[in-house]
């Protein structure tokens, strides 16, 4: 299981979502497999703002 350690290789969507909402820092903290559940899902997101409710719901856990 890949460990995400630079936006280098995020879904440029879940990237930008993550930038507008200050949530890489929360995103890098996580385990391997919880970024992996985390990229995995956003193939089944449609859109910009689908992306950013799904990160928003990610940020406040």
């Amino acid at each position: 299981m890949v460990k995400y350690t630079s936006g280098a290789d995020l879904p440029v969507g879940l990237g930008l979502a993550l930038e507008q909402y200050n949530a890489m820092d929360h995103f890098f903290s996580l385990s391997a497999e919880a970024q992996q559940q985390i990229v995995d899902h956003t193939q089944t997101i449609q859109s910009k703002n689908e992306m950013l409710n799904y990160v928003q719901s990610i940020v406040t856990k």
